[in-house]
């Protein structure tokens, strides 16, 4: 994957950047010795590594803005980071760059429930939104499968969904506003504790910009009363694309689970031995939770089991109790962990029509064969947002550049029914140079001048989203 060359110029400053970024944070917070900035050289997406020029881990939204005025005047890039989740390499730094890390950054500034919200910085943890008003009756919905780590910095990086966004939408539908530091150290607020605020919508353009705009330091997020119950049900069958059909066959019919997830075989195989959920042996299993009054959840199971039965199912059972349903979302919740004790792996996420899954799992499969790679499916089959996990040998020769080849593939097929290259998980650098297979030049050309209007210098995230070579004229130095 290529990378822009560092800027020497910037590289030789080491010694007055630090200084400079010691005299506005305190001493603990500027990681500057290259033995310590290798913890920062990769997010999730392990196969590229670079380590950066420093690292800086600031408190508030005064430090951050005090780094990026600094950062600003010796034009020196800046990577921001959240937890390093990132499955896409969306926060792979550049030689010559400052990181900053928000982790520090995780206190909750303000609860309201009167009004449905909660503000918090933006390193808190996903999981953790959730556990400080979940007493209270209350959660936040969007849960990526990494919410035990991921940072809502991140979360808005991307947009990230996760397994109950079928019902309640991704990021975008559950943000309400945010504190946006600029690369010239403006803070700005966008958007506030309302449904919709006054003014253009550029929320809408920040979530999912990748960190491409400026450095979210806080946000206003939208919180939800508990459900009064939730059950989910495990339903086997003996192929992937009547798995598929199953799924598209149930959203066709009006229904709106939570979340209806897909697993494949392979998937099956590895969790149970990793997880011992009890999961059947079959080719495919769907996992769709509803939730409701009592009567509601029994009208919705009973609707979803006559459109199961249709296709003939392995297996169909209903969770009787509490254990049995946290036994049915273990497999799930374990199966990239699981699925890592075999082999690496490439996560991909791509998003289709529902209506395309079965010709879709069908070409993966057949793509499997050609490339001689194994892949497991396990995703979002509501709302089509597809991970399929690529198995290949890191420490062959070829096998990392044969698996980017098949994922390339994959996307493009994505994008060929009418999809798109990402759903959650973001461009970075995995995708970036299959932007222009989704867009055109003039497309393309939009997209770039509004990165120009809020980063005239292209000194923050550089050499993510957009290929280079779109941007040769536009980068920084």
């Amino acid at each position: 994957m290529d990378m822009p060359v560092p800027n020497a110029a910037v590289i030789a400053r080491k010694s007055k950047l630090v200084s400079r970024l010691r005299s506005v944070l305190p001493a603990d917070a500027v990681i500057s010795d290259p033995a310590e900035t290798r913890a920062y050289e990769c997010d999730a997406l392990t196969a590229y590594r670079c380590a950066p020029l420093v690292a800086v881990l600031p408190r508030t939204t005064a430090e951050v803005a005090a780094v990026l005025k600094i950062c600003h005047e010796e034009q020196v890039p800046v990577v921001p980071r959240g937890s390093g989740t990132s499955l896409a390499g969306g926060a792979l730094p550049t030689a010559d760059c400052v990181i900053i890390g928000v982790a520090r950054m995780n206190a909750v500034l303000e609860t309201d429930y009167d009004n449905r919200f909660i503000r918090v910085q933006s390193g808190r943890t996903n999981l953790s939104v959730t556990g400080a008003i979940e007493s209270d009756g209350w959660f936040y919905a969007p849960d990526p499968s990494s919410q035990l780590a991921c940072a809502i910095a991140g979360n808005i990086a991307m947009n990230s969904g996760g397994a109950h966004c079928l019902k309640y939408g991704v990021t975008t539908n559950n943000l309400l506003g945010v504190t946006l530091v600029q690369m010239d150290g403006t803070v700005v607020e966008i958007g506030g504790p309302w449904l919709d605020a006054a003014g253009i919508d550029l929320l809408g353009v920040i979530c999912g910009a990748e960190g491409q705009l400026g450095v979210v330091t806080e946000a206003t997020l939208r919180i939800l009363p508990k459900p009064e119950g939730a059950r989910p049900v495990l339903v086997g069958f003996d192929s992937n694309e009547v798995a598929g059909t199953c799924v598209s066959d149930i959203i066709k019919a009006g229904i709106l689970p939570v979340a209806i997830e897909f697993m494949d075989r392979p998937c099956i195989r590895a969790t149970e031995a990793f997880a011992k959920a009890g999961y059947p042996d079959c080719e495919a299993l769907l996992i769709i939770e509803v939730e409701g009054a009592e009567s509601e959840i029994a009208e919705q199971l009973a609707r979803i089991k006559a459109i199961a039965m249709t296709h003939n199912p392995v297996e169909f059972r209903e969770a009787a109790d509490e254990d049995q349903a946290k036994r049915i979302w273990l497999g799930r919740k374990s199966a990239f962990g699981a699925m890592g004790q075999i082999n690496d792996y490439m996560c991909l996420d791509g998003t289709i029509p529902v209506s395309s899954l079965p010709y879709v799992l069908r070409r993966i499969g057949e793509m499997s064969t050609a490339y001689g790679l194994d892949v497991g499916n396990v995703f979002h089959a509501g709302d089509g947002n597809m991970h399929p996990l690529i198995l290949f040998d890191a420490n062959k020769p070829g096998d990392l550049e044969l698996c980017e080849a098949f994922g390339a593939d994959i996307l493009k097929l994505c994008v060929e029914v009418g999809g798109c290259l990402t759903g959650e998980h973001g461009v970075g650098i995995e995708k970036r140079d299959l932007m222009s297979v989704q867009f055109n030049p003039v497309d393309l050309e939009a997209q770039l001048r509004v990165k120009d209007v809020f980063d005239p210098g292209w000194l923050l995230n550089p050499a993510k989203v957009f290929p280079l070579d779109v941007t040769a004229g536009r980068r920084a130095g």
